[in-house]
């Protein structure tokens, strides 16, 4: 598939894990067409999250490499560390659902937990004796610092206090990454998000689950009253916030991402009806009779809110739209893309692996 004289060549191998899912196919898409003189592998199980579908339109770029695989596998990422002579690691892969870490604490722990210290394991291996340039870097998630009350920021310095097996596990993990840096000296980056948002984005998760239903004229199911605030981030606001803080961001460090948007979840749910009205010419007030109230999620934290300021101040990021203007981008890339959420829905998409990859792997 690729040139080996023109791999050669390339100035640093960065693996990207998780990189066929929502966020990591943004990162993935922004490396690939930022970076020319980076061989970009993109390491990913594939389960149900992951959708190569996703990164069709970088799919047969000259320094763009897709493998499948999964990051628990102790046998198989040590081989993946020889083989490509890793620069850097950018890890998003993760179990990242609440409701599911509720159903299946288990999954949770082997991959959020276990794999991120297999992770850790290669490459502390791999550049033994080599540290100088290379970087590990960690995407966590605000969900490891609890629950706010109705007013106050997370920021760097938050203790944790984790609310549920998804958001233990995260944190877990983060601690086994610090304890890499301090214990082996593995250069290490950590950054906690917020809430992302944005193209896509699995359809189990709010934002796209309600832009679904209100055009079908489905439930729109609300946990408890609604009154759980999230502060929103846009995926590629995000994926530019990663891009800095792997090139910038100082060894050791932790960096939160938040996109200063908070919206308790009926008024972002009132707001998608809203422009779901307006995009499908429908009545004012027509989609928001669907919201239907649902007993809520055990354990279900009431508020999140991210200060960045340290992200802001040291690095120089800021988000690039406000979430009115996502909002509306948002909506307008799932109505378009019907078929991509059409896919998913039903599954189709998981037939893309055997359709693009199995005869190239045979070659």
């Amino acid at each position: 598939m690729y040139d080996s004289i023109q791999l050669l060549t390339m100035e640093k191998t960065i693996l990207i894990t998780g990189g066929a899912g929502f966020i990591g196919s943004h990162v993935v898409r922004l490396f690939v067409n930022k970076y020319p003189d980076y061989h970009i592998v993109n390491l990913d199980a594939l389960t149900y999250a992951g959708n190569l579908e996703n990164l069709k339109d970088v799919a047969d770029a000259p320094n763009y490499t897709f493998v499948k695989g999964d990051i628990t596998d102790e046998e198989f990422i040590p081989q993946l560390f020889e083989k490509y002579d890793f620069d850097g690691v950018i890890h998003l892969a993760a179990e990242s659902h609440v409701d599911r870490s509720i159903s299946d604490p288990l999954a949770f722990i082997r991959t959020n937990v276990f794999g991120t210290a297999n992770l850790l394991n290669a490459a502390k291996e791999a550049w033994k004796g080599k540290m100088e340039g290379k970087r590990f870097y960690h995407i966590s998630t605000d969900e490891v610092y609890g629950s706010l009350g109705k007013e106050g920021y997370f920021t760097e310095e938050t203790p944790y206090d984790p609310r549920s097996p998804y958001s233990a596990s995260k944190a877990s993990a983060d601690h086994f990454v610090r304890a890499y840096y301090h214990t082996y000296g593995l250069p290490v980056l950590i950054s906690n998000c917020s809430n992302n948002y944005g193209s896509h984005h699995f359809p189990e998760k709010l934002i796209p689950l309600c832009i679904n239903n209100i055009r079908y004229n489905r439930p729109l199911p609300v946990y408890g009253k609604g009154e759980n605030v999230r502060d929103w981030l846009w995926v590629d606001d995000h994926a530019a916030a990663i891009d800095i803080i792997f090139h910038q961001g100082k060894i050791g460090e932790t960096y939160n991402i938040g996109g200063h948007n908070e919206w308790t979840n009926i008024r972002l749910i009132e707001k998608l009806c809203e422009i779901m009205d307006r995009k499908l010419g429908r009545e004012s007030g027509e989609s928001a009779k669907l919201i239907t109230f649902v007993k809520d999620r055990a354990g279900h934290d009431l508020r999140y809110a991210i200060d960045s300021s340290k992200l802001q101040r040291e690095l120089g990021w800021q988000p690039s739209i406000t979430f009115e203007e996502g909002l509306e981008k948002t909506v307008d890339w799932y109505l378009e893309n019907q078929e991509w959420l059409d896919n998913v829905i039903n599954g189709d998409y998981q037939n893309y692996y055997e359709k693009q990859y199995s005869e190239r792997e045979k070659s």
